[in-house]
């Protein structure tokens, strides 16, 4: 009869996830970290539990980590919390940065890349150290549309709580920063990609799917609309707030996601705001994501065009 022999207790000090060069220096032997009850996540890493999701997967990566290396691209993005055009999946590799001179990592599930070391601020992020979020942005610009790149930078220079996730801190950048910064980079992968979207991002947006909807406008040739404009009725209260809005012509653009639907107290206030827009003599416009669908942006336009067409003659 077989008898089932006990794995060896790894010292409590080394967690749940821990780097092999640890467990070494803790009096770990090789064959109790190469057991097959560990998971290996990343190569010189170790797991008691399966990773997961994105954040189990940067914080088991984070124990691999040389002293001058950091988080970039597409992985820094996801850990500032500003939007990417893909969902994470954990086939997707996780980018660190090392510094010019310095050999990159070459491992599975890791891309290693070289920066400069005064192009980026270095930050330390929920414990892990990362580049800036405007150095996030660049690092991954070559792998984004200009529509990519004009949703990621209004995230960045909003002051608006809407954005899940972002942050910390309100806004993380500035449009004139931004600007600097990319003229102090010059050229790298992706730079024109951001040099178009700059022109194109603007201040107090509070969506991505906003940012969208106004591109989209703009690109099938009629006006730009205002972003967030405050509504007042005649007694210098404040109304409503539309995502977008030709404030001379009284139109009001509204993008309704999901929690617009779902979320009882949010809907109950969409329905007094617009209320209040329609005793201020305003019309408004409801979008979804079928709105903006390949197939539907036509109809979408068409639509924004009827409503303006009476309003200007």
């Amino acid at each position: 009869m077989d008898v089932m022999r006990h794995r060896t207790r790894l010292p409590r000090k080394l967690g749940e996830r821990f780097a092999v060069r640890t467990a070494e220096a803790a009096g770990v032997r090789a064959g109790r970290y190469s057991s097959p009850d560990l998971h290996r996540p990343f190569h010189g890493v170790r797991s008691v539990d399966v990773p997961v999701t994105f954040a189990d997967h940067v914080e088991c990566c984070a124990l691999r980590l040389k002293p001058d290396q950091r988080f970039g691209g597409i992985t820094d993005m996801r850990h500032w919390g500003l939007p990417t055009p893909k969902k994470w999946t954990p086939k997707e590799s996780i980018v660190v940065i090392a510094p010019t001179g310095t050999t990159p990592p070459k491992t599975a599930g890791v891309e290693g890349r070289r920066l400069k070391w005064e192009r980026a601020q270095t930050m330390i992020l929920k414990g892990i150290p990362v580049v800036d979020p405007v150095a996030a942005l660049f690092t991954s610009a070559g792998v984004l549309t200009v529509l990519d790149a004009v949703i990621v930078i209004d995230a960045l220079v909003t002051t608006a709580m809407n954005y899940p996730n972002l942050g910390p801190g309100r806004p993380m950048s500035t449009l004139g920063e931004i600007e600097r910064r990319l003229g102090d980079w010059r050229q790298f992968p992706g730079c024109k990609t951001i040099r178009a979207a700059l022109s194109l991002a603007r201040e107090r947006v509070e969506s991505p799917k906003e940012t969208e909807t106004r591109l989209l406008i703009v690109a099938c040739g009629l006006p730009e609309p205002v972003v967030q404009h405050d509504v007042y009725d005649e007694s210098g209260k404040l109304v409503a707030r539309p995502d977008l809005a030709y404030p001379e012509l009284k139109i009001a653009i509204e993008y309704d996601g999901d929690g617009h639907r779902l979320e009882k107290d949010e809907w109950r206030r969409d329905i007094q705001r617009h209320r209040a827009l329609d005793a201020e003599g305003w019309i408004t416009l409801h979008l979804t994501q079928a709105d903006l669908e390949p197939d539907a942006q036509r109809d979408t336009i068409e639509e924004i065009r009827r409503a303006i067409a009476p309003r200007t003659e």
